[in-house]
């Protein structure tokens, strides 16, 4: 019986390793508002659903890391479902204090620019695998706007 039991859990783990399952991609980190006390940021994460059916997202949770520091997390609680058989965007709105921003000057002061790492956690609710979290992470650099930008 157990050796039974071992052929049905090898055969399902065979079967679910070979199910194609959603892909992610951060296209787009960028500045879209600054005010006299924040500066908000937007990215982009485009997730394709090869299934047939509306997939459920769960949360995304967010890090958006500056010179070594955390300069914005947070998470979004079900932000939607991914379309079946397309291509969903979805939108992540971040806002960072300039106090934040301040503090690391030392890496924006040499260039005027904000070298990033945005990591993305997208959690989604497969049918029969349950929840799987698929990690996303970009790293690039942003040119900041300068005072005659913002007035």
């Amino acid at each position: 019986m157990a050796q039974l039991l071992d052929k049905a859990k090898e055969f399902v783990a065979d079967k679910i390793a070979g199910v194609e399952k959603p892909e992610a991609d951060l296209t787009d980190v960028s500045i879209k508002n600054v005010t006299r006390d924040s500066a908000d940021f937007h990215s982009v994460l485009e997730v394709r659903n090869p299934y047939s059916h509306t997939i459920p997202i769960g949360e995304i949770s967010y890090s958006l890391k500056s010179a070594g520091r955390e300069i914005a997390s947070g998470t979004m609680a079900d932000p939607g479902s991914l379309k079946a058989n397309e291509i969903t965007k979805l939108e992540i709105p971040l806002k960072v204090p300039y106090s934040i921003l301040v503090s690391i000057m030392k890496d924006i002061g040499r260039d005027w620019d904000l070298d990033y790492e945005m990591q993305v956690g997208l959690t989604i609710d497969l049918p029969i695998i349950g929840n799987f979290t698929l990690p996303v992470s970009k790293k690039g650099e942003l040119k900041l706007p300068t005072l005659s930008d913002i007035f």
